[in-house]
């Protein structure tokens, strides 16, 4: 399963990718506006410093302007992958695009259905938050669960791309379904990296050692 990060932060993404785990970038309007300055340069500095899969989301809302938006984004890089929101508007936006070449991303999704009409219209990627789910009681991971059953069945090439991640156990469950990508913050791929029981080994080994040079002295 492929990991990417889930930021618009380009310290954080510099920080993650020397690690060699990182396989790609998802942003958004809301992830965009946290940071300083000209938002397309920004996409641009992080698809230079991943060089893999970098969504970047349309902000219009009629199919004609996100189509249009969407090459514009395009544009900015080899790597861009233009990530449009589940409407009625941005299903025909996504068949437009697909049409044309481009890999689209389709987000904010939340149903099976969704998800079998985005895969039906071309989407490279699709996007169900499963973090969002689990808030209004309703278990996120179930959801991937069924989308792998429908993909696998009709053998669709879209790739389900796991979002709204909220902790490690969410990017475990989902490697075990079967999802193709899981785009976590910074902080849940930190938060894979650390265990108490590493940290109280290595500083065992660590004391053991220092206690065996000294007694060679």
């Amino acid at each position: 399963m492929k990991l990417f990060i889930d930021s618009g932060n380009l310290r954080d993404i510099e920080s993650l990718v020397p690690l060699g785990i990182i396989d790609g970038v998802t942003t958004n309007p809301s992830l965009l506006a946290k940071e300083s300055g000209d938002p397309r340069a920004l996409i641009k500095k992080i698809c230079e410093v991943v060089q893999g899969p970098v969504s970047a989301e349309v902000v219009a809302t009629t199919w004609e302007e996100m189509v249009n938006e969407g090459r514009e984004l395009a544009k900015i890089d080899e790597h861009v992958v233009i990530k449009v929101p589940f409407t009625r508007d941005g299903v025909r936006a996504t068949r437009v695009l697909a049409s044309e070449g481009y890999r689209v991303n389709v987000t904010l999704v939340f149903t099976p259905a969704q998800a079998l009409i985005a895969a039906k219209v071309g989407a490279a990627y699709v996007s169900p938050f499963v973090g969002r789910l689990d808030d209004v009681a309703t278990e996120g991971m179930h959801l991937i669960r069924q989308i792998v059953e429908i993909y696998d069945a009709h053998e669709f090439p879209t790739e389900i791309l796991v979002a709204s991640v909220r902790g490690p156990m969410h990017i475990v469950e989902a490697a075990r379904m079967g999802a193709d990508v899981c785009t976590c913050p910074p902080a849940v791929i930190e938060a894979c990296l650390k265990h108490p029981l590493t940290d109280i080994g290595l500083a065992k080994f660590l004391q053991d050692w220092e206690k065996a040079q000294a007694a060679r002295v």
